[in-house]
């Protein structure tokens, strides 16, 4: 009774300190609490994602009075639906709209200038993907159009226009023409010609049928007081055009990302570091032809570095990171997919204190060389600080390492395990495998406990030589007399466990207690029961994202038992797991009231009749998957 008169801003500033899933349910307290939480998603710029369809309009008027600034809208198309949709977006949400995001949508030129025309306030517009805007070449081509545009965009900050293969000089020039603060642009995987020059001198940059390299540096150096972020991922750059790009007069860039640049040489990384020494954000992913020069330049030049992400450079070895001390203000760095790095030059320098950068997020992914040895100094090392740890496919750790992670970065928030094969159970709970074995090649033991005098030590001992049969007072005391298990991670929200097979519901019953947890995969785990699935959903029950796929010991009974604790969910995959049948989807349509998306892919006990069962009971759910034994991947929408 004393929270209900509390004022709505004090409720509002408790609720900030809550997860997003965690606001949602305590906004059904009371409509007090309704509106503070409402206030509290909304203070975080949380982006809406609304579909094209009927059911959405009377969400919309909704969303108007929470008074919502960030929307996504997806599937629009020429149909009358999508029309309804705008006009409902343009009418109630256009005035507060800030963001706005039409990924991959085929609507008219007609109806995007109605949708602009109605949003004043944008600073960020992604037309990603929007080819059948571009496809004419009209877009803004009547003066009219262009000054009302004009006084559209004038605030705005952030333009994405990747993906869009028809665009053109001309197009591009009319369009950036109206945004004249623009401080972050994306033109990943546009067709930029770099070589060729289609104007042979002139300055009429106005071509309807390319986008040029030549165009885009006359824009670079016209916005080069605003522009702080540009994105040329997967476009042919040369190290010629990227020389000219940095030495731009006036050009300070703060982020470029570069992914899958393939032609650019370890010189245009080093002419990149000399002319933009302020960049704090670098990535240079799939760059295939840069080596240990180009990651000694970044080094080096770029001091101000905060996230740097050298991920499938395969010419990459530990000798590029001989500098990485300088980098101070390094905050994330991802080599993931690096095949020739071990992280023992990174282990040296983050273990001394005075050199280590605080690194939040860390990924080694697919590095195969990784060992025990490094991860066992990096945990140490990284322990204040650490946030992200991403181990996937590095087949070479074993449970050394998990110990090792559970004992020093009690904070981690996310960790991704999976495809590590060599991690077992022991690793898990805190048990020191090899120990358990010599005591056990060492003989019988005796205890002198009164009571105990003449046998054998006590049960729980010997339950310790063979994880599988650890009962629940074995483990609560083995956990006093062992290191850390997985469960000291109290913070994490996300863990990837898939595919490291040698896992079962001993551990996983234990350990994977997580009330904070919102991402959890365990695909490909064979041996895991209903015990475990059962267990997971009582201690992680604000899961929102689980994948169980081909865990082919799941039954019927344990979804049964385990869906009245899985409410938050709302996206479950489960494909693969063949004894599975409709008394699944009947328990999840009634307790999983939340889900969006369903994978029973490969699920052969389960019908088109119980499809259509599920999906009539869960008029919410967006997408349903099934494969049946010689047919296609067929996909339901709602």
């Amino acid at each position: 009774m004393e929270m209900q008169r509390l004022p709505v801003e004090v409720i509002t500033y408790i609720l900030s300190f809550l997860p997003i899933a965690d606001r949602k349910e305590a906004s059904l307290v009371n409509h007090t609490w309704y509106f503070a939480a409402q206030d509290s998603l909304r203070q975080e710029n949380i982006l809406y994602n609304i579909p094209a369809t009927s059911s959405s309009l009377a969400a919309i008027e909704s969303l108007a009075r929470r008074r919502v600034s960030c929307v996504s809208l997806t599937s629009l198309d020429s149909s009358t639906v999508s029309r309804d949709v705008i006009q409902a977006v343009s009418c109630h949400l256009g005035p507060h709209l800030q963001s706005l995001c039409l990924r991959g949508s085929s609507l008219t030129e007609t109806s995007f200038m109605h949708l602009l025309l109605a949003c004043p306030c944008l600073s960020s517009l992604d037309l990603s993907g929007c080819n059948s805007l571009f496809m004419s070449g009209t877009l803004l081509s009547k003066p009219e159009t262009i000054g009302q545009a004009q006084r559209a965009l004038t605030n705005l900050q952030e333009l994405n226009l990747a993906s869009l293969r028809y665009l053109s000089d001309l197009s591009f020039n009319r369009l950036t023409g109206c945004a004249p603060r623009l401080a972050r642009l994306s033109l990943a995987r546009c067709h930029l010609t770099f070589g060729f020059d289609p104007y042979r001198g002139s300055s009429n940059y106005n071509s309807s049928a390319l986008l040029s390299f030549r165009n885009l540096l006359r824009f670079l150096k016209e916005q080069a007081s605003s522009l702080r972020a540009l994105d040329l991922s997967g476009t042919s750059i040369t190290s010629p055009a990227m020389r000219s790009l940095v030495q731009v007069e006036g050009l300070c860039l703060q982020e470029l990302v570069l992914q899958n640049c393939r032609d650019l040489s370890n010189e245009a990384i080093s002419l990149l570091c000399t002319h933009q020494p302020h960049l704090t954000a670098l990535d240079l992913t799939g760059c295939s032809e840069l080596s240990d020069q180009a990651a000694l330049a970044v080094s080096a030049g770029l001091r101000a570095l905060q996230s740097l992400c050298l991920g499938k450079l395969q010419r990459l070895t530990d000798r590029g990171f001989l500098g990485i001390a300088e980098l101070r203000s390094l905050q994330r760095l991802d080599l993931s997919e690096c095949s020739l790095v071990s992280g023992s030059e990174l282990v040296k320098v983050c273990s001394a204190p005075e050199l280590r950068p605080n690194l939040a997020s860390l990924s080694f992914a697919f590095c195969c060389l990784l060992r025990d040895s490094s991860v066992l100094s990096l945990a140490r090392s990284l322990s204040p600080s650490l946030r992200v740890l991403d181990l996937s496919s590095c087949v070479s750790i074993t449970n050394v390492s998990i110990q090792a992670i559970a004992s020093h970065l009690p904070r981690l928030t996310v960790l991704r395990l999976a495809w590590c094969k060599e991690l077992t159970d022991w690793g898990l709970l805190g048990i020191e495998e090899r120990n358990h074995r010599r005591e056990k090649d060492a003989g019988p033991q005796f205890s002198r406990n009164f009571g105990n005098m003449g046998f054998f030590l006590p049960p729980l001992q010997n339950l310790e030589q063979d994880p599988k049969v650890l009962s629940d007072s074995a483990w609560n005391e083995s956990q006093k007399q062992h290191r850390a298990s997985l469960q000291a991670l109290e913070q994490l929200q996300e863990l990837d466990l898939m595919a490291c097979s040698k896992l079962t519901d001993c551990s996983i019953t234990k350990v994977i207690r997580f009330p904070a947890l919102r991402r959890l995969s365990l695909s490909l785990l064979p041996e895991l029961t209903d015990a475990s699935l059962v267990a997971v959903a009582r201690g992680c029950q604000s899961l929102e994202r689980l994948s169980m796929s081909h865990c082919g010991k799941l039954t019927d009974k344990g979804f049964i038992e385990a869906a009245s604790s899985l409410r938050r969910l709302q996206h479950l995959v489960i494909s693969g797991c063949s004894q599975l049948t409709g008394q699944t989807l009947e328990a999840i349509s009634r307790e999983c009231r939340q889900l969006k998306s369903l994978d029973v892919s490969m699920c052969h006990g389960i019908s088109m009749a119980d499809i259509a069962l599920f999906q009539a009971q869960l008029p919410l759910q967006t997408c349903v998957q099934s494969r049946f034994v010689g047919g296609a991947d067929l996909s339901f929408t709602l």
